[in-house]
This record gives structure tokens, sequence and C-alpha cells, in this order.
């Protein structure tokens, strides 16, 4: 049998990422052949997602952050079976090396950020290889990007959620986090009301009117009644028109508007594992 020293599974390890007693095995099974064991490894990996493709990935990360002047944030949501190795150091380094590469790389959607290289492999490559050293089926669920004349990220403690907000122009970095920190807490559907689909406003005026029928409200005054429950969603779900939450006796456009009167938010994204 051939002889494996220390210095060779220390070299497999480094380079996979897999366990010593996998990598000291595939050296064994590959004579000594570094290149032969890596390829072990590897197909380990894939035998084990093609095992565990129908299992859920409901756990995992959902990391944001911004490039070093502020006009372009991306967020990733990896995901994995087990909050263990959701907060596993190694699994969040590289989810963090991910979107590292989202920011360099401003990739066009997640198939394509699939494709981006860490060294020689692609991530699609190294998320197998990951699920071979992990046990677990991992997947890139989530690929989002905003650009502006300024970007904020925020992850709620526990990386469960992230928002990323987009302003008009640059502000305060705490008035920015305020609105990013309103988006994870209120979810609003749209920045504005002009942003959200004819079809959603036409389903809302509808379920407006039969509320009002059910209550018997009579027929002549639906629509009013419909129009004032359609007007009550703005407020509730477009961000620039809920309550402040930090100011209920403000929108967030007002508040935005006391920073700065040319001040607006452009577009936000929110991911939560609970979505």
């Amino acid at each position: 049998m051939t002889q494996i020293s220390a210095a060779d599974v220390s070299k497999i390890r480094k380079t996979t990422g897999a366990g010593m007693m996998d990598c000291k095995k595939a050296l064994q099974e590959a004579n000594g052949d570094f290149n032969k064991a890596i390829e072990i490894i590897r197909k380990k990996g894939q035998a084990i997602a093609n095992k565990r493709a129908d299992r859920e990935a409901s756990e995992g990360v959902v990391l944001a952050r911004i490039n070093h002047d502020n006009t372009f944030g991306a967020m990733i949501a990896l995901n994995c079976e087990t909050d263990f190795v959701a907060k596993n150091e190694d699994f969040i380094k590289f989810a963090q090396q991910i979107l590292d590469l989202a920011i360099e790389n401003n990739p066009s959607d997640l198939d394509a950020l699939s494709q981006v290289k860490i060294n020689s492999k692609t991530i699609a490559d190294k998320i197998v290889e990951q699920i071979g050293v992990i046990g677990e089926k991992i997947e890139l669920a989530y690929y989002g990007k905003i650009n502006a004349a300024q970007v904020v990220p925020y992850v709620h403690p526990g990386n469960k959620l992230a928002t990323l907000v987009g302003f008009s122009m640059d502000t305060e970095v705490q008035v920015a986090k305020d609105i990013a920190m309103q988006v994870a807490a209120m979810n609003p559907v749209a920045v504005d009301k002009d942003d959200i689909p004819a079809e959603i406003i036409e389903k809302e005026k509808e379920i407006g009117r039969e509320q009002a029928l059910r209550e018997g409200k009579p027929e002549h005054i639906v629509d009013k009644i419909a129009e004032g429950k359609l007007n009550k969603y703005y407020k509730e779900s477009t961000l620039l028109n809920q309550q402040f939450t930090k100011d209920n006796k403000k929108t967030v456009r007002q508040y935005l508007q006391d920073n700065n009167k040319e001040l607006t938010a452009t577009k936000f994204l929110r991911y939560s594992l609970s979505n």
C-alpha cells in the first residue's frame, strides 16, 4: 500500500476543504496521485449531491454587501439542510466568498453567478465539492443586485434576513441604514404606489368591493369604499408611504425629505429564509 504522508493529506485538505480522513482515503484509493485524489473527492461530492437532490434545503445564510464606493450592492442566499451547518464558520466563509465574487464580477443573474470561477473551478462546482465535504444539500438559492447613487445593506443578526436599498443621492449612513432596517421590519411590496403592478391594484380593489358587499354596504358606495381600502394598502405596503418605524408620526418619505428634499429611495431588495 502506498504510504500517505501527513503533508499530502494536508495539501489535499487545503485544496478541497474535505475532512482529513476523506482526504487520506482518497489518496490511498488514488495510490498517492494528487490529481486523481481530488477527482475522487469531487465525484463523492457529486454522488452525495445526486442522492440528496430531493432533500429540502431551508436553512442557510443570507448576506448582503456593497462595493468600495457604495454605488453597487449584491445579496446572496446560500441554503443548506440544517441550522448546525448554517452556523458553521467555514460555511459562512464560503457564502461570503461567493458574495465577494458577485461584487467583483457583477454577474447578470443567478445562473451567471454560478459560473463565476473560484480559482479554476466554477461556484457551481465548488458547491458540489462542499456537498461532499459537509454531507448536506447546499444550494445557491438567491442572487440580487442594485446600482444607485448610494446603496446600503442590512443583514439581520443570525444571517436569515437581509436587505439592500438604493437611494437617489448620497445621504448619511444612519439615515440610509434606518430605511434598510425599515424594509427588513415592514416588508413592503414596492417603493411607491406607482411601482405596484396594475393586476395587483385591481385585485386589491376587488377584495375591497367583496368585503364591502359582505358587510352589507350599499352598492352605490362600494367602489368608493374599495378605493379607501386601496389607499390603506398603499400606506401599509409601499415603502415611501409606510409609517416610519422610528417615528410613526411621519412617513418614510417625510423622514427622507426632512434630511434632504431631493432624497428618495429608488429600489430595494429583501430576502428572508422564511419567505
